[in-house]
């Protein structure tokens, strides 16, 4: 009898861990999808190493990002991703593919809102991450491109990361050969980045 408690309560108390646990979606590119690197040597994966230190048990990361996935593209795949992981949280990490391909900044302001509306009517809290490209696509648009995050995320009242790669981007050091994609060193610095943004969005 005592032993049947005793798997009863264990039991109960997975349960409880499990119905309290809260799932993180990162939706992104390939600077999410640790282009170039091991998977598990990439931001996502050091945030949740991170929470598995600071609070056990209690947060599953879920990385859906995808290299050279536009806005576009998201709108597109988003349906699937949150019918699938039912996430708490969806970090949106993209726009970075449409500026480099010189695309409409309108559309992928739509786009981005397009994305988040879809994750609230899922419950989903989220965070929007901006992005810069290089200053070869001339002052105007970089500058746009740079603006239209904060744009959206006061528009539609979300929170935002206003620069991904703040104290990474510009430092060969900590890029790749390509000089797009963060290195391995880099990845820590990503995930410091994300963390203060992300921790409040962690509730219950």
């Amino acid at each position: 009898m005592m032993r049947m408690r005793t798997v009863l309560l264990a039991g109960l108390l997975a349960s409880a861990m499990s119905a309290q646990a809260a799932t993180v979606v990162v939706f992104g590119d390939s600077i999410s999808a640790a282009y170039g690197l091991e998977v598990n040597k990439g931001w996502v994966a050091k945030l949740q190493q991170r929470l598995d230190r600071e609070q056990p048990g209690k947060h599953k990361v879920i990385n859906a990002s995808v290299s050279g996935e536009t806005t576009q593209g998201g709108v597109l795949r988003l349906p699937k991703v949150l019918a699938q992981f039912k996430p708490d949280v969806l970090v949106l990490e993209l726009g970075g593919n449409d500026g480099l391909r010189g695309q409409p900044l309108p559309l992928m302001a739509k786009n981005l809102t397009s994305m988040i509306g879809q994750a609230r009517q899922q419950k989903a809290r989220v965070l929007l991450v901006g992005m810069r490209i290089p200053p070869n696509y001339g002052k105007a648009y970089t500058e746009a491109f740079a603006a239209t995050f904060p744009q959206v995320a006061k528009a539609v009242k979300v929170p935002l990361l206003p620069f991904l790669l703040d104290g990474v981007g510009g430092r060969p050091e900590l890029m790749q050969e390509d000089g797009i994609h963060p290195n391995a060193q880099a990845q820590d610095r990503l995930a410091d980045n994300v963390w203060p943004h992300l921790k409040p969005l962690l509730k219950p």
